[in-house]
């Protein structure tokens, strides 16, 4: 599984989905379904976006999390 700690990234800065879809360009939606860790699927343009706003690495804000059983 794939952990998103977007919601942890923009917590720390005090940013709303909001902000961050303003200031990248992002759809809303985008935002709030790593945010909410809902998302099954990434643009890697999103991704780019996201480390470039937030000068943060790709492992800053997804982890690998192995599946149990």
């Amino acid at each position: 599984m794939i952990k998103c700690h977007l919601s942890r990234v923009m917590g720390e800065r005090k940013l709303k989905i909001s902000d961050v879809a303003r200031d990248t360009g992002l759809h809303r939606n985008t935002i709030t379904l790593l945010y909410q860790e809902t998302a099954t699927r990434v643009d890697l343009d999103a991704i780019n976006a996201l480390c470039n706003y937030f000068s943060v690495g790709v492992a800053d804000l997804f982890e690998y999390v192995p599946d149990e059983g």
